[in-house]
This record gives C-alpha cells, sequence and structure tokens, in this order.
C-alpha cells in the first residue's frame, strides 16, 4: 500500500521529534554566542579546575561502579548461597535513593556531634570521638555517594549478560585448563563486556550530570558552574558555553553506549547452541563471602540511607508536622501524571509513524531527539530558556512567563529530558508486532487511525505500564530542572529536601528523603519482574 510521505503520521513524528530535538540544538548554538566577561574570567581561573574535578569524580565513580556492579551480578549469577533469591531483587533498591539524599545521610552519620557520635556514646560512654570519626565529605563523599546510587545500572546490564551465557563458555575454559578465576577474567568478563559499558556509559553521563551531590559538598564541577553561571551571576551567554563543553563529553559516551549496544550479542555463538547453565552451590567460608558481599552492599547502598532518615524523621517530629506532605505529595504526582500522559501519547504518535511512513530522514532525527536522555538536566533547562528568550526576541510575543516558572515548560523540559525512556519502550513493543497484522486490518477495512487504536495500543498496555513507572521514577528524583523551572512557591519533595540540605537543616531534609525514597521504592518493586531476566 503506497503511502503518502507527508501526511498525518509523517508531519505529526516530525514535529514531535523536532520539539524534542529544538533544546538540544539551541545548546551547539549558544556556543558561539559573543563570549561574555565572566567565561573570559572563568576561562582563565577555574575552569581548568571544574574540568578536572569533573574527571576526578567520574574516574572514581567508575572505578566503584564497576566492582558493585560487577562483584554483585557474578555472586547472584554463577553462585547459589543462601538469601540469593532476596539480593538479586534487593540490590535494585539502590535506584529508589539518589545520589544528593545519600549525600545528606552519609553527612549525617559522620559530621561532628553526628548519628555515629551518638551511637558511640550511647555504646561506651561520653567521649570525644569527633577525633576518630572519619569525615566522608567532599570530593570522596560525593563519588561515594554517586557510585552506591548508581551501581545498579552495571548490575542489571551486567547480570542480564551473565544470565544468558552458555555453559558452553565455561566449559571451554576449563577444556582449555584454565582455574575459575583465569575463566571469569578471559571468557566470562570478556563475554559480558557489551553490557559492562554501556551500564558504566550511563553511570558516566549520570554523573556529570549529578548537580545535588557535588552542590551540597560544594565540589565545583561543570554542571555547578553551569546552575552558578545561570542563577548567582545571570549569564545565560556562558551557561550555554560551559553547557556546550560538558555537553561533548556526554556526547562522546553517548556514541561510546551506541557503539557498545550495536555490537552487544545475547545469545551463544557457540557451535554447541546454549545450553543452560547451572549455578555452582556455595558452602562454608565461601558461601559467607557471597553473603558478606550482597550484605555490605545491600546495607549500604539502601538500608543505611533509609535508616537515617527514619532517625532523623523520629528524633525531630517537629519536622515532620511541618512538612506539607499532601501539598507536596499532590505537586510531585502531578509532575509524574502530566508528564507520563505526554511522553506516552506523543511516544505512540513518534513511532507509528516511523512504522507507517518509513521515512529514513524521520528515523534519524528521531534517533537524534532521543539523546536528550543522555543531557543533564541543568544544560536542557538552560537550553530550553535560551530557546524561549530567542522567540521571546523574534516573535514578540512573552513566550517566558508561558514556560519559565511555570508547570507547562516544566513538563516540556521534562519531555525532552525522558522522552526516549517512552519513545524506545514504544519502539521495542513495536518490533514485536509483525507487520503483516498492519496489512490485515487494512485488508478488514481499518483505517490507520483505527489500525493505531484498536490493534496497536492494546497490545502494548503492559510497555505502556512499564514506561510509566520508569518515567515515574525518574521525575520523582529529578533536581535540577525542577529547580530552576519551577513556578514560585511550588516544591516537591526532592527540592523541598535539597532546599533544606542548602541551608544546612539536615534534620527537616530527612522526612521529605524518606517520602521519596519509598515512593520511588514501591515503583521499583512493581517493575523488578521486568528489570530481572530470569523473573
Amino acid at each position: 500500500m503506497a503511502q503518502n510521505k507527508f501526511n498525518f503520521w509523517y508531519l505529526s513524528s516530525f514535529f514531535i521529534s523536532l520539539l524534542v530535538a529544538l533544546p538540544i540544538i539551541t545548546v551547539f548554538f549558544g556556543f558561539f554566542e559573543s563570549t561574555s566577561d565572566y567565561f573570559n574570567l572563568l576561562k582563565n581561573t577555574f575552569l581548568l579546575k571544574y574540568i578536572s574535578n569533573s574527571i576526578l569524580l567520574l574516574t572514581g565513580v567508575l572505578f566503584l561502579t564497576f566492582i558493585f556492579g560487577v562483584g554483585a551480578a557474578y555472586c547472584v549469577s554463577f553462585y547459589d548461597f543462601p538469601g540469593i533469591n532476596f539480593f538479586k531483587w534487593a540490590l535494585i533498591l539502590s535506584f529508589a535513593v539518589p545520589a544528593y539524599i545519600y549525600a545528606y545521610s552519609l553527612t549525617a552519620f559522620f559530621e561532628n556531634y553526628g548519628t555515629l557520635f551518638s551511637i558511640l556514646t550511647y555504646l561506651f560512654g561520653p567521649y570525644e570521638y569527633n577525633s576518630f570519626i572519619p569525615k566522608l565529605d567532599g570530593l570522596f563523599g560525593s563519588i561515594l555517594s554517586i557510585s552506591f546510587s548508581l551501581f545498579g545500572y552495571v548490575y542489571v546490564l551486567t547480570r542480564a549478560s551473565f544470565y544468558y551465557q552458555s555453559q558452553n563458555l565455561i566449559d571451554a575454559g576449563k577444556n582449555l585448563g584454565l582455574s575459575s578465576n583465569k575463566t571469569f577474567l578471559k571468557i566470562i568478563l570478556p563475554s559480558a563486556r557489551p553490557a559492562i559499558v554501556v551500564g558504566l556509559s550511563l553511570v558516566a553521563m549520570e554523573t556529570l550530570s549529578d548537580f545535588g551531590t557535588v552542590s551540597f559538598f560544594s565540589i565545583s564541577t561543570l554542571t555547578t558552574a553551569i546552575y552558578n553561571a545561570w542563577i548567582s551571576f545571570d549569564d545565560l551567554a556562558s551557561a550555554n558555553q560551559i553547557s556546550f563543553i560538558l555537553l561533548l563529553f556526554i556526547l562522546f559516551l553517548f556514541f561510546i553506549e551506541n557503539f557498545s549496544r550495536r555490537r552487544a550479542r545475547y545469545h551463544s555463538p557457540t557451535r554447541g547452541g546454549f545450553v543452560n547453565r547451572k549455578k555452582i552451590k556455595l558452602t562454608g567460608q565461601k558461601s559467607l563471602y557471597a553473603i558478606i558481599f550482597c550484605s555490605l552492599l545491600f546495607f549500604c547502598s539502601f538500608i543505611f540511607p533509609v535508616a537515617q532518615m527514619i532517625y532523623w524523621t523520629l528524633k525531630f517530629p517537629k519536622y515532620l508536622q511541618d512538612l506539607n506532605f499532601w501539598g507536596i505529595g499532590f505537586n510531585t504526582l502531578l509532575l509524574v501524571f502530566l508528564s507520563c500522559a505526554l511522553m506516552i501519547v506523543f511516544a505512540f504518535i513518534s513511532n507509528y509513524g516511523n512504522r507507517v511512513t518509513k521515512s529514513k530522514f524521520l528515523e534519524v532525527l528521531t534517533t537524534f531527539s532521543v539523546s536528550g536522555y543522555a543531557i543533564p538536566g541543568v544544560i536542557l533547562a538552560v537550553a530550553f530558556i535560551t530557546l524561549v528568550s530567542y522567540l521571546d526576541n523574534f516573535l514578540f510575543i512573552n513566550f517566558k512567563t508561558m514556560f519559565i516558572g511555570s508547570i507547562f515548560g516544566l513538563v516540556i523540559v521534562y519531555f525532552v529530558r525522558f522522552f526516549a525512556l517512552s519513545s524506545n519502550g514504544i519502539k521495542s513493543g513495536y518490533l514485536k508486532i509483525n507487520k503483516s497484522m498492519d496489512e490485515s486490518a487494512y485488508l478488514l477495512g481499518y483505517s490507520k487511525f483505527k489500525t493505531f487504536t484498536k490493534v496497536h495500543i492494546p497490545y502494548l498496555k503492559n510497555s505502556v505500564f512499564l514506561i510509566s513507572i520508569l518515567i515515574a521514577i525518574e521525575i520523582i528524583k529529578e533536581l535540577p530542572i525542577t529547580l530552576i523551572l519551577r513556578p514560585f512557591n511550588f516544591e516537591t519533595f526532592a527540592t523541598t529536601a535539597y532546599i533544606y540540605a542548602s541551608q544546612d537543616l539536615l534534620e527537616a531534609a530527612a522526612a521529605p528523603s524518606l517520602f521519596l525514597i519509598l515512593i520511588a521504592s514501591t515503583f521499583i518493586l512493581f517493575v523488578s519482574k521486568y528489570i530481572l531476566s530470569d523473573n
């Protein structure tokens, strides 16, 4: 059936992809604006420090997330030990704890006269314990906080890769006379390399885009420089120019991730075909090592921050009583509902448009537009403000009051940032629908619109459920976009916790942080069977 390229579906897909791509394009053009005095000063003084801090932070986080993620994935994939069925899903709960909330917990526990001081005093009596308590702050504190929050990316992807590795690979190592350690290093680990690289690339992009953690620990990175240029110095040109530098790092990682994913294999290339692998049952001391490693990782990544937030909440009930839970909860869920509805509707239209028009240009534009997920929220917020300012000047319409400091503008930037989740989720669902179903529907007299509503949408309802929850988790935790673009006196759990923490009121930040973690954990448990491949 011949298709008119410039029909409703083509134009709809084109404009949706263009809408997502415009703020990204704005960042590139913003770099070529006239250089401001502030940027010249920054270039001659602190810019190298911002870059070096970003690289040091990235290096430390990648090292720790590799150890945590690959180590945990290896334990639960290849061995059977007491508690494995609990650990395999419990370890993904680290996704529920944003790095900036972990930073609050770390500081509250190890600070002078903090939680650890109180515990030591209760157990051993009064003493000046502060001189012995380590201070986990600064760059090291940032690395720990981000690593424990993000290692789940490496864990989930590596675990999926390990799960689909055939027993033939292990047998090949044994036939070559390799020990268990050498088999892991020379066969198992290299075969999972694409998944590990993808996981580490996602960690790297999230690390470079982190704002809440580095801001709390007063670490000067490119992200904080962008925020300060816009908020503190009201210099949009400098913010765009610094954004461009950070964007180069992000795009480099984005291309690495795409390149690795293209070469990833989830089947066994051996001649004997796929042979199910039996887990090795651990007993005695070896079993104890596996339990201790997984327990420590679960405790440090989830129980520790949650326990600290509960402790502060119970110790200072006044802050819980003063918290406008219903108002903040309504604001948070309102943003989740509006963003999910917008993203899913537009993802359906965009993907169906690509499906029926078969346009290569449209496919390339869509691929470029979903790169917004790889761009830090602070960059997208600044790019959106820049774009609205351009439109203000050219069209002589007051777009700023419509989009900046409004829920509408906030949802649009969420849309740009997280559209990749909905678009790729719907796309993966569409790949399972044979195009012969479309042709059968057309032969039965269905129009394209009726085929879309009566055939595709019901078939993809499970994908919609999964995508909605993933988007909800991201939006609940999102900080810089909400902080910059939210309406006056409009708070979410994330912004409320951040504002209290920035005022050095960690006790007050505990209650909103705890609610954020509990809501995100609930959503994560709903999708755990999709995340864990053998469920």
